[in-house]
């Protein structure tokens, strides 16, 4: 980081150092109850924006399916369920998320998505799966969570293993922008702000470089420009095959 940065991201830290004492107290726990709401309605928002994306993303979910033609699909951070629209009619799809306050809002979109069969919500960590067997899914999805776990390596380590030799992990997540933008600069300097208020989020990382590193054998991977605010309209969308 650039000394031009530090030095503006000052500021940003002291903003955000009574939300780092409050964690540390352990009150900011106390917005994890918040946070549902609010994403509800960011969801929607990013879904309507994001529609044509997702659905060219998830557009071949079905070649993945089973010796005996199910589609087994876990979602890790599953939220509102902003997602299940998207999957093919049949398809059986076990939910986690590590906030159990998500649970009403994604009631409603269970309810909304009777095509699907729902096994179970499991309130767990993307970096502990280890309610699910080795081998047990045709499909894990991940969007816009790799940006808030606190180890992408680890998650996509559980990700394959809980994945069918063949099975295929798809994900579309924002990434840090060119080091050579101003977007680039403003993650920077924003993100002492941004973590808090995005619950954990962070828009510096670069990672479609933990994706290239991974087990995984087959990697689809696209960097585009979703029609977002400018902080995360860096994007990459994908998949990677077991």
């Amino acid at each position: 980081m650039s000394l031009f940065m530090t030095i503006c991201t000052l500021p940003f830290k002291i903003l955000a150092f009574p939300l780092n004492l409050m964690e540390f107290m352990g009150i900011y726990s106390l917005y994890k109850r918040v946070f549902p709401v609010m994403m509800y309605r960011v969801a929607k928002n990013y879904n309507q924006k994001m529609y044509e994306r997702k659905k060219e993303l998830f557009s071949n979910l079905s070649e993945f399916a089973g010796p005996d033609g199910t589609l087994r699909i876990l979602e890790i951070g599953c939220g509102t369920g902003a997602n299940f629209q998207f999957y093919p009619s049949g398809s059986k799809v076990i939910c986690t998320d590590p906030n159990p306050h998500f649970q009403s809002y994604l009631q409603e979109a269970i309810d909304a998505n009777d095509q699907l069969e729902f096994e179970k919500f499991v309130v767990s960590s993307a970096e502990n799966l280890s309610a699910v067997s080795d081998n047990a899914v045709d499909v894990v999805v991940s969007t816009l969570v790799l940006c808030s776990v606190d180890d992408v390596k680890r998650v996509l380590e559980e990700a394959h293993r809980i994945l069918r030799p063949g099975g295929a992990l798809y994900f579309m997540e924002h990434v840090a922008s060119d080091p050579a933008s101003w977007t680039h600069f403003f993650q920077h300097v924003l993100q002492p702000l941004w973590y808090y208020f995005g619950d954990g989020c962070e828009v510096t990382r670069v990672t479609w470089k933990e994706l290239e590193a991974s087990k995984f054998s087959d990697l689809k991977l696209r960097h585009i420009e979703a029609p977002l605010m400018f902080m995360i309209r860096p994007h990459i969308v994908g998949y990677a095959v077991k």
